[in-house]
């Protein structure tokens, strides 16, 4: 993620189904008693403790979503596929979005309650261990923007045109019921039913060309690589949309016809970063690749995977973060928020290296400026590696600060170690979670030094580290 304040698997059968589905607009039952009670909530994280849930692991959402820009109405059907991982009695979800009508679990209804966030669920029969299951989820209504005093607006975002879900950092329960646990990435299916003339855009790409059913469009997108909850996305409105290459990476690139951006330079820029940036960090991660400039409000850009969503056009060094974002952080992806350093610390070290290498400040030269604040300055009071649930997007702490960390990293190893421990990493940990200590052992047996003391300095000391 960039704040501004920071300067912040179908073929042609999917087409038939995709058509049949778009009359389904919310499928009526009958709503089942609350039930009680429930395995603990939450897997674990330490910022967000209610993310996620235990007990399963989920494969594949296929969501199924009916949108109205008009009315604002949402109607969505949630397919989930997941796996026991113990004898499951009951288990929860993370749900806090429009109106649930009827939930399934493998074909048989199932009793449900919500507690806040959680929605427990009751099978009618036990899931054993290593069993594969389906749960199916009804729901409509108009969802309710998360507003957070700290984090910001996200999840289910209105705007003029339509709606665009931005779900960092547990925003995906505003709008489909989901395991928000970090730690468990999945495959996607979006199948984005609008009224005629409306644009849908979501992670992955298109299957087939949209399927036009009376005055309604549906369009359907496959992210075939596993994917965080949080990066999931889907943009609905009116969108200039562009169809290009980088090599053999498709491009696709949006453009609200009202932001004033011009799709060709976003064309041109995200092919120019993500070239330079695969030559550093190896192939592009994911199938394809791209951008979507939308008009929220919400005054930051998100890295949602494989196409990252601006709130107006971007500048080449925003468009150069949020696709580094695509190696740091999307694909190689923290095990809970309070290393979100390594998303941030990273993607801001890579536009310190872009500019090095386009005309720009060398890396050392923009280090020394922030390290030139004074002891006492407030740029140094949080702990890189923990900054705090409500400071996990603090520009200094974790976006500058991190990339000082990696310059001291880069210094200290040398470049030629410091690049190849890039490359190594992205290739080790791609489509797996990671915390900081995989980064420290990894860049000890690359170097060959003891950088325990360099880490413990800049990501676990407040104040300002000495430099020897």
């Amino acid at each position: 993620m960039m704040h501004a304040m920071t300067r912040r698997q179908r073929g042609a059968a999917a087409i038939g189904l995709a058509c049949a589905m778009a009359m389904f607009a919310g499928v009526p039952a009958t709503a089942h008693a609350a039930t009680a009670g429930g395995s603990p909530a939450g897997a674990g994280d330490p910022y967000f403790p209610l993310a996620g849930n235990q007990g399963y692991d989920v494969a594949h959402y296929d969501l199924d979503l009916d949108f109205t820009p008009a009315t604002h109405v949402l109607n969505g059907q949630a397919t989930i596929s997941a796996e026991a991982k113990k004898d499951l009695t009951r288990f929860n979800l993370d749900y806090s979005g429009p109106a649930i009508s009827r939930i399934t679990v493998d074909g048989r209804d199932a009793t449900y309650s919500q507690d806040g966030q959680e929605l427990t669920v009751v099978p009618a029969k036990r899931l054993k261990s290593g069993h594969d299951f389906t749960v199916k989820v009804w729901y409509g209504g108009v969802p309710v923007t998360i507003d957070d005093p700290t984090l910001g607006i996200y999840g289910w975002i209105y705007t003029d045109d339509g709606a665009v879900g931005l779900n960092e950092p547990d925003g995906a329960r505003n709008w489909y019921p989901v395991n928000d646990d970090i730690g468990d990435k999945a495959t996607y299916t979006f199948r984005i039913t609008t009224p005629n003339g409306v644009n849908a855009l979501a992670n992955g790409e298109q299957q087939g060309p949209p399927c036009v059913n009376g005055d309604r469009t549906t369009v359907t997108w496959n992210e075939r690589k596993p994917m965080s909850s949080y990066l999931s996305m889907v943009a609905i409105g009116k969108f200039d949309v562009t169809n290009g290459r980088i090599g053999n990476l498709a491009n696709v690139t949006a453009v609200d016809p009202t932001s004033d951006g011009d799709g060709a330079v976003l064309q041109s820029t995200t092919a120019e970063a993500i070239a330079w940036e695969q030559q550093k960090f190896g192939r592009y991660p994911f199938d394809s690749a791209g951008g979507i400039v939308d008009k929220s409000g919400v005054e930051y850009a998100l890295e949602t995977q494989g196409r990252p969503v601006y709130d107006g056009m971007p500048d080449t060094d925003t468009i150069v973060h949020e696709n580094a974002h695509q190696w740091f952080g999307d694909a190689v992806t923290p095990k809970t928020w309070r290393d979100i350093w390594l998303n941030e610390g990273f993607a801001t070290y890579v536009e310190w290296m872009w500019d090095e290498e386009h005309g720009g400040p060398t890396a050392q030269s923009v280090f020394d400026k922030y390290y030139a604040k004074p002891a006492g300055d407030k740029f140094w009071k949080l702990k890189t590696g923990d900054p705090g649930r409500d400071e996990i997007f603090s520009g200094s702490a974790v976006y500058y600060r991190g990339a000082m960390t990696l310059h001291q990293l880069r210094t200290t190893m040398g470049d030629r170690d410091f690049f190849t421990l890039l490359r190594t990493w992205t290739e080790k940990y791609r489509y797996r979670n990671v915390e900081t200590k995989d980064l420290l052992d990894l860049a000890q047996s690359i170097s060959h030094k003891n950088l325990k003391p360099l880490f413990d300095a800049w990501l676990y000391t407040e104040g300002k580290p000495a430099i020897p």
